[in-house]
């Protein structure tokens, strides 16, 4: 709460502090007008350029008065400076990402406005919620891409909204700029994000951020309760030589665990007594799991030889990164629950992994006008998991900690011809159990600024994440090491990209994954003769046989009648594999129909439609909150129940308003909808907010 309050205050004290003593000049580069989310990660890798912020402005009488940009994308105009001063646009606004890709601030409303704007605020096309704000959210499909060189803690169902390093946004901007993102819950709460980010200087700029959120929810013993605290910071010095950046990042993610419903048939008979959610039985009332991260991360580097002469540009530039992190993930219960099989306690359970590392890079990059830009680094990764103690089991010792150095060399290129880009990047280990080898490799062509098409390439090695390979509980069925059985996960992926707002969109990948890592379900043999076998447990497995897995999304936008749209999203996926562990429906697709309308001579902007999704039946990963994962089941099949949303949103000025009844079908297609066995999707509910941005 205190965070809260001082994001309030430094926001009520910006707007009546003036701009900086020398505001910024509009520099003379064309940047793309609409912009990413505040939190998403950029769509291609690039070799780390020089950012260059603007120039000083001669005279002290800026000010932004008007946006250049309607909704829709169409120019509006701004009221110009005087005469004699350069004028600022929105497009001096920067967002710059940890590969600089940079694209500026954006306050259009669009339908892809829409899909973000949500609790995590991003496309949550791929996911679906828990019925609860905050929960867990079941994974539609699979990014083989996204895998880092070297195993995570694990609790991956807790880290949807945990934010990694990629995901931290840097920013340059001529005026203090904030943001207010305001939206209800589904009840007993709401989700605040407030940020600002101001230059102090023509070569400083730094930022504050914070997301919290709390949400009671509808059914017993559910809450959520969220913070994500940002801080960020770059630098670039006068002579251009010397380029800094930093953040500080503290997250925590608290959740209430009951378990699922108790009896089923109170939730889908429909019956008026259990309409209120709160009156439905649970498997248990007095569970919870929370993860806790903080991140220093630091990143610069000095161009020790340098020449700007236009017929032989060069540079030469010394670099260091350094990532120190450390996460904690706890799971508490008051009493021991059947559930889970037997315990070593019968009252105040509490289990905890810890994981601190430490992540140093050293890199000399030559950046020229033939060659392109070339990277030579090398990587010291220091890893510290560990438990309180040793436990000793009827068949092993299980040690309570995994510790070591990793070292890794790698190399990357980057060169821009045209219309037509090529990037590569490789690492490997050369010491050490844990990492392998990342390979990465895309090639793009851009016809236009909108028609872009990709392909890319990547291949990557490394051990499971770690609480696979050790984790200790006090429920005896959750206590294994397997360091000496596991082998590194292998991933190859090659996937396509083809992106025209006037034909469609396209991306298509095809994987192949070997010892691929999950949880399944396995009987605990522990039940004496003529007693009652015990509920099987998650359990960790790996299974050495490939998995082909291939995935293809289309999404194309049809306008017709001058004001209406049909926006359609479909993907499909198939999965070949011996054994059924990779579960993702065949089909899912998304389809808007909306109106969208200048009002009022233009002082409203008005976007109003419904929205249907729909995926077919799959067996889907089941939730088991002790471990924070998700684990393969074969019993239920959930999905083939549609999902449809009404919205009204408005834009007036630099304000978007958001309201939606989401759901809305609920009660009248059948109390069968589930976000994962056991745990149902939400129920109809309105929910409203709006995203508010000021330049002064």
């Amino acid at each position: 709460m205190k965070k809260v309050c001082l994001i309030f205050w430094l926001l009520l004290t910006t707007q009546i502090i003036s701009a900086q003593d020398k505001p910024l000049n509009k520099e003379q580069q064309d940047i793309p007008v609409d912009s990413i989310p505040l939190n998403e990660k950029p769509d291609i890798p690039l070799v780390e350029e020089y950012y260059e912020p603007s120039d000083t402005l001669q005279g002290n009488n800026t000010e932004i008065k008007k946006d250049i940009v309607l909704a829709g994308g169409r120019p509006r105009g701004i009221d110009t400076l005087p005469a004699a001063e350069t004028q600022i646009t929105i497009k001096d606004y920067k967002i710059i990402s940890l590969q600089r890709d940079t694209v500026s601030f954006d306050t259009t409303l669009t339908i892809q406005k829409e899909y973000k704007y949500n609790y995590l605020r991003r496309d949550d096309f791929e996911l679906l919620p828990f019925n609860n704000v905050g929960q867990t959210y079941n994974s539609l499909a699979v990014d083989a891409n996204d895998i880092t060189q070297y195993p995570q803690l694990g609790a991956r169902a807790k880290h949807f909204n945990y934010l990694e390093v990629e995901d931290i946004n840097y920013y340059h901007v001529p005026t203090p700029t904030t943001e207010l993102f305001f939206k209800t819950v589904m009840e007993q709460g709401q989700i605040l994000d407030a940020f600002i980010t101001m230059n102090t200087s023509r070569q400083f700029n730094f930022s504050i951020a914070y997301k919290g959120m709390r949400s009671l929810g509808k059914y017993q013993h559910i809450l959520s309760s969220t913070g994500n605290f940002r801080f960020t910071s770059n630098y670039l010095s006068k002579n251009k030589r010397y380029n800094l950046r930093l953040h500080y990042t503290s997250q925590d993610i608290l959740n209430e665990e009951n378990g699922g419903l108790l009896l089923r048939e109170q939730f889908e008979s429909g019956e008026d007594e259990f309409i209120e959610r709160g009156r439905i039985d649970v498997n248990y009332e007095n569970a919870e799991n929370f993860l806790l991260g903080k991140r220093y991360f630091i990143d610069h580097d000095y161009a020790f030889l340098r020449n700007n002469d236009s017929t032989r540009h060069y540079s030469l530039s010394l670099g260091h990164r350094f990532n120190y992190e450390t996460k904690l993930y706890r799971f508490e219960q008051s009493q021991q629950n059947d559930l889970f099989d037997e315990s070593f306690a019968t009252s105040s359970l509490r289990d905890q992994a810890r994981l601190k590392t430490m992540y140093n890079q050293i890199r000399l990059k030559y950046n020229s006008g033939l060659l392109g830009s070339v990277i030579l680094k090398a990587n010291l990764y220091n890893y510290n998991y560990y438990f309180n103690s040793i436990v000793i089991t009827d068949d092993q010792i299980i040690t309570n900690q995994l510790k070591d150095d990793e070292i890794a060399v790698g190399a990357g290129w980057n060169k821009n011809i045209g219309g037509f880009g090529v990037y590569a990047d490789i690492n490997s280990n050369i010491s050490g159990d844990m990492g392998g080898t990342k390979i990465y490799a895309s090639a793009k062509y851009s016809f236009t600024q909108d028609d872009v098409i990709k392909f890319e390439l990547s291949s990557t090695s490394r051990m499971p994440n770690f609480n696979f390979l050790l984790y200790q509980s006090d429920y005896k069925s959750y206590n294994w090491q397997n360091t000496d059985v596991f082998l590194k996960e292998e991933t190859q992926n090659i996937g396509f990209s083809f992106k025209s707002d006037k034909w469609l969109n396209i991306d298509a990948s095809y994987s192949k994954l070997k010892n691929y890592t999950y949880f399944g379900l396995a009987q605990i043999e522990n039940a004496e003769e003529g007693e009652e076998q015990p509920v099987a447990q998650a359990q960790p497995y790996q299974l050495p046989t490939e998995i082909n897995y291939l995935k293809v999304k289309v999404n194309k936008e049809f306008r017709f009648l001058k004001n209406f749209a049909l926006n359609n999203t479909i993907m499909y996926q198939q999965v070949d594999q011996e054994n059924d562990v990779l579960n993702v429906p065949e089909i899912i697709t998304r389809n808007t129909l909306y109106y969208s309308n200048h009002l009022f001579k233009k002082a409203l902007y008005l976007q109003t439609g419904v929205t249907f999704k729909y995926f077919t039946e799959y067996y889907a990963n089941a939730y088991n909150p002790l471990l924070g994962e998700f684990y393969i089941q074969d019993q239920e099949k959930i999905g083939a129940f549609p999902l449809l949303d009404f919205f009204i949103n408005a834009k007036v000025q630099r304000t978007r308003i958001y309201f939606k009844a989401e759901h809305f079908n609920s009660s009248f297609t059948g109390y069968d909808f589930y976000s994962a066995p056991n745990n149902p999707y939400r129920d109809f509910i309105i929910r409203f907010g709006l995203v508010w941005n000021f330049f002064s």
